[in-house]
């Protein structure tokens, strides 16, 4: 059984920074792709970045420039360093994997930037 633990969530105020960290245990044979999503009410889960198994990463237009994917492969985790956040960027978080072709999601964490 895969589990993902998050962390890193809080209230910031706006300009400020957080990192988010996910951590993947259990019998993990082959990761293909980590990601983050975020969630506000009322609306779809959006993709916020990914990272590759090659290290190669993307994001939302909205994050660009702010917000940096990273992995530590040895630990099995995804990091999302967030810069100059700002009210807008308030939701709950997701860390997603692929892994042995199959899709897990972590509980989310909540981040909250005040004005």
């Amino acid at each position: 059984q895969v589990q993902l633990v998050e962390s890193g969530g809080g209230l910031v105020q706006a300009g400020g920074s957080l990192r988010l960290s996910c951590a993947a245990s259990g019998s993990i044979f082959s990761i293909n792709g980590m990601s983050w999503y975020r969630q506000v009410p009322g609306k779809l889960r959006e993709l916020v970045a990914h990272i590759s198994i090659g290290g190669s990463t993307n994001y939302a237009d909205s994050v660009k420039g702010r917000f940096t994917i990273s992995r530590d492969n040895a630990k099995n985790t995804v990091y999302l360093q967030m810069n100059s956040l700002k009210p807008e960027d308030t939701a709950v978080y997701y860390c997603r994997l692929v892994a042995d072709s199959r899709l897990y999601w972590g509980q989310g964490t909540q981040v909250t930037v005040s004005s």
